[in-house]
């Protein structure tokens, strides 16, 4: 079976350098690493002590951020290697402050992890949540270097539990801890022989209540809202906005809206404005303009968002209309104001959660949409009752990184 797994992989491969000719991400996906081993070569040394952590994209790498952190305090004499498979994550996080190196992950080839393990040659390797590359795995059990999950789910419909997947069991036998999210994955993983598994929690709880600690003024957002009720509107896609736009053109002149689309490509960007009534002002177009004097302000770039949403009075966290469903909720949720999503949720556990403890409104409709935001912006009562419900959601389940931290010293 491994044998047709690096077949497949070595198929992938080829087709991948075809379909690069036509698409701008698999571009990047293949051009990115064509010199991960120079890279590694030059900014490695034999010498060196190192630790590598492999985050499939940005959601993961920010899921992993807090774990990266306090091993680098712990070791500060360590390089530490952080791995990308995705461009949306390598693209947007690789000038990260905390890694020594960072790169793309090297397709998983026996040459590749071979190679590629022999340079970075670690002496502690920590995946996030998922990403089992069975050649690599394979590589890392002869290496003996303790290997761990971090924030790990596991599923029914993963490789390991199927009747044919006993080659992927195998490579599990390489790590040293799984500290998972839930009973749930820890039962799972059990059932197929695994013991040493520990239930940690998410780590995710820890980044994002870490964010209050930090300084979250942005000048022009505050210059925007200027006091006025703000409803942030967070990785929006056109069926979220369709439903928007309608309240927001009909809302009360004292409501403040700023929309973060999940795409920003400059078309789409003009669509949306061009179907608002209100005054508005795009990220790329606000200087030497009074901001107060806009009702909608459209950030068309990224990297904000987490800190526009300290501004809100209300969040509206997108996706939850289209696959697989909504962006991330414990950003706006750690800052305790109310959030509304769309029906698309239940592959995601801590929106299951924080709707059934009433922190995250349910809408699927313009009809349902309006009434909830309406209450929420009358009823202070309520809104405050909501947000303080996504705000302890959040503290409560704080304390991963502790616990992955004490195991593993």
């Amino acid at each position: 079976m491994l044998f047709l797994y690096n077949l497949v992989v070595s198929i992938a491969s080829f087709f991948l350098k075809i379909i690069a000719l036509f698409s701008p991400k698999i571009k990047l996906f293949v051009e990115g690493r064509k010199n991960v081993f120079a890279v590694l070569e030059q900014k490695i040394n034999p010498s060196d002590r190192t630790i590598w952590f492999h985050t499939a994209s940005l959601g993961e790498y920010e899921q992993g951020l807090p774990v990266i952190e306090k091993i680098k305090e712990k070791h500060p004499s360590h390089k530490i290697i952080i791995t990308f498979f995705s461009p949306s994550g390598y693209e947007v996080r690789k000038n990260n402050t905390v890694a020594d190196v960072t790169v793309y992950l090297p397709l998983d080839t026996k040459n590749n992890a071979n190679k590629f393990l022999k340079l970075v040659h670690p002496e502690m390797v920590f995946f996030i949540k998922y990403e089992f590359w069975l050649n690599y795995l394979n590589e890392l059990k002869k290496l003996k270097a303790p290997t761990y999950l971090i924030s790990g789910i596991f599923r029914d419909n993963q490789m390991f539990f199927k009747w044919y997947g006993g080659f992927y069991r195998k490579a599990l036998e390489t790590f040293t801890y799984f500290f998972v999210q839930n009973q749930s994955s820890k039962e799972k993983i059990e059932a197929i022989g695994f013991h040493n598994v520990i239930i940690s929690g998410d780590t995710r709880f820890d980044r994002v209540a870490a964010i209050l600690e930090r300084d979250n003024h942005v000048d022009f957002i505050a210059a925007f809202t200027n006091n006025k009720p703000t409803v942030i509107i967070g990785s929006s896609w056109p069926k979220d906005e369709t439903l928007l736009i309608e309240y927001i053109n009909q809302a009360p002149k004292n409501i403040k809206f700023i929309i973060a689309p999940h795409n920003i490509k400059t078309e789409q960007i003009a669509n949306l404005k061009a179907q608002i009534t209100k005054s508005t002002v795009l990220f790329s177009d606000k200087e030497n303009k009074n901001l107060a004097d806009y009702t909608v302000f459209i950030i068309d770039t990224v990297g904000l968002l987490t800190k526009i949403y300290s501004y809100g009075t209300i969040a509206y966290v997108g996706g939850g209309f289209g696959n697989p469903g909504i962006h991330n909720i414990l950003e706006p949720a750690t800052f305790g104001i109310p959030i509304v999503i769309g029906p698309n949720y239940s592959n995601f556990a801590e929106a299951v959660q924080l709707v059934a403890i009433g922190g995250c409104m349910v809408i699927a409709n313009k009809e349902e949409l309006n009434s909830t935001f309406d209450r929420l912006l009358t009823d202070e009562s309520f809104l405050k009752e909501k947000g303080t419900i996504c705000k302890s959601y959040i503290q409560d389940n704080k304390g991963a990184t502790d616990c992955i931290l004490k195991t593993i010293s």
